[in-house]
């Protein structure tokens, strides 16, 4: 493709050089420029990419997109100048790869918990209403039934249009997206055209990122006031935060809600280990999902599919045949009368909703023991409010590693117990090898006990200073069931 096709849609400046040279192959990674390809430097939090401009060069670039001020000019080069290099990097990517995203009904899910289950039921249902489809998500990424593994919540601009190209060319015609915070304020996903979008609450995350829950809110919202006229936006009543998306939104306004009057509205009928009773819209559907967060969560894969313009009657019925989304809420029971439930849960809202439900289920008729870590590097701030919450809805507590990462497991564990008072101190343990930790409150629970093990969920590793290591929560369970 020629330089000025490429950039027909995009600001910019030929700084020097020529318009129309044809290029190979575009790259944001000068370690994996080709001979005539095309390097974009893009400036981001940590590095700015005009640094590897000489080696993109020495690699066989013939073209350098860079922000602001041209460095290490080489002759016979075209160098292009714009203001935002991350979000031109994406409308680069959107136009090399032929806008994919215009041939494709594409959903964002955005929210700090619930992207993942609503994505993946959405996929799930479209595809069991007979299209091919295509979805994005943080535990694996599908194009049709093949998975394509997932890296990222959201993939970096360039991996993202490919993806979404590949789904064209398979004939998908759905395809559902969890959209993080971060990839919204980076611009990642400037040049993709959404048909709509669904806000499924805020609670305190990424603080490490984005500095206040003020900016973390900004970002979410400015996906929907981005949102185009003839997309829906459907968003949750029973967050505080769920109409502040919508103040400046464009697309066509919807609302989900199981507390009050909504577009669309649920009501837990019954609710147990096996399942629970939804009525939604007065018309009741029998699920195998559990606890009022993974209702609102129905609900809002309820309100997408018919404001994409699905059946209701079949929705219903494809919505009763839906199972839970692997390490979300994932029960496990051991042959002695304990439930084992694995759940993704990483924030302290997370561990509120997750313990609530099982509260709900139980009734009073057993008693929960709760593991948690919180992951390194990442949000401290949140590490004491999650040991709090889980010791106020347990009655005994193991603290223990999550993926520490670069920081010292113990420490992190200190840092949740600085949130326990001298009452929870008395039900709560500390057990750095979380593989110890999990035996030891199985160990400790008895016939009709719960075990929450929260927040690693779907994942297969432990990441140790770089190093991922094989650990699956479930695995474990079923080993140590297995033995009792």
């Amino acid at each position: 493709m020629k330089i000025a096709e490429l950039f027909e849609k995009i600001p910019h400046t030929i700084v020097s050089g020529n318009a129309n040279l044809e290029i190979s192959g575009i790259e944001t990674d000068s370690r994996k420029v080709k001979k005539g390809d095309l390097f974009i430097a893009v400036k981001g939090t940590s590095q700015d990419g005009a640094e590897f401009i000489p080696m993109a060069l020495d690699n066989g670039a013939i073209a350098i997109v860079c922000e602001g001020e041209i460095k290490y000019y080489k002759e016979n080069i075209t160098y292009i100048s714009v203001d935002n290099s991350m979000k031109s990097s994406a409308l680069i990517a959107a136009a090399w790869n032929g806008y994919p995203s215009d041939d494709l009904k594409l959903v964002g899910v955005t929210g700090t918990n619930g992207k993942t289950t609503i994505a993946t039921l959405l996929y799930k249902l479209f595809g069991a209403l007979g299209y091919k489809v295509g979805l994005l998500s943080t535990v694996c990424n599908y194009i049709n039934n093949i998975p394509v593994a997932a890296t990222h919540t959201t993939p970096d601009p360039l991996s993202l249009n490919s993806l979404l190209k590949d789904m064209v060319e398979a004939g998908c015609e759905y395809v559902f997206m969890e959209v993080s915070s971060h990839s919204i304020d980076q611009d990642r996903i400037a040049g993709l055209n959404f048909n709509g979008g669904i806000f499924t609450n805020l609670t305190r995350d990424h603080l490490d990122y984005h500095k206040t829950v003020e900016n973390y809110l900004n970002a979410k919202k400015k996906f929907f006031d981005n949102l185009p006229k003839d997309a829906f936006a459907l968003t949750n009543l029973d967050d505080k935060n769920g109409m502040v998306m919508l103040q400046n939104c464009n697309a066509r306004k919807k609302t989900y809600s199981l507390r009050t009057l909504a577009d669309y509205k649920g009501q837990i009928i019954e609710d147990h280990f096996e399942g629970m009773t939804l009525d939604i819209n007065n018309r009741e559907v029998v699920t195998r999902f559990i606890g009022k967060f993974n209702a609102s969560n129905l609900l809002a894969v309820y309100g997408a599919a018919i404001e994409l313009g699905a059946n209701v009657d079949e929705v219903l019925v494809k919505l009763s045949l839906l199972v839970p989304v692997a390490g979300r809420f994932e029960t496990i029971r051991s042959s002695n009368g304990i439930t084992a439930i694995v759940d993704y849960a990483h924030t302290p809202d997370a561990i509120i909703n997750v313990l609530g439900a099982i509260h709900e289920v139980l009734d009073g008729k057993g008693n929960v023991i709760t593991v948690v870590g919180a992951g390194g590097n990442r949000d401290k701030g949140k590490r004491p409010i999650m040991a709090k919450e889980a010791a106020k809805n347990s009655d005994k507590v193991v603290l223990t590693s999550d993926n520490p990462r670069f920081e010292e497991p113990d420490e992190i564990i200190k840092d949740m117990a600085a949130g326990l008072d001298t009452q929870d101190k008395k039900k709560t343990l500390m057990i750095v090898d979380r593989k110890e930790a999990i035996k030891t409150a199985l160990m400790l629970a008895q016939k009709g006990d719960v075990v929450l093990i929260a927040g690693k969920g779907h994942e297969d590793y432990q990441d140790v200073k770089g190093v991922k290591h094989h650990f699956d929560d479930r695995e474990i369970v079923k080993e140590i069931f297995s033995e009792l």
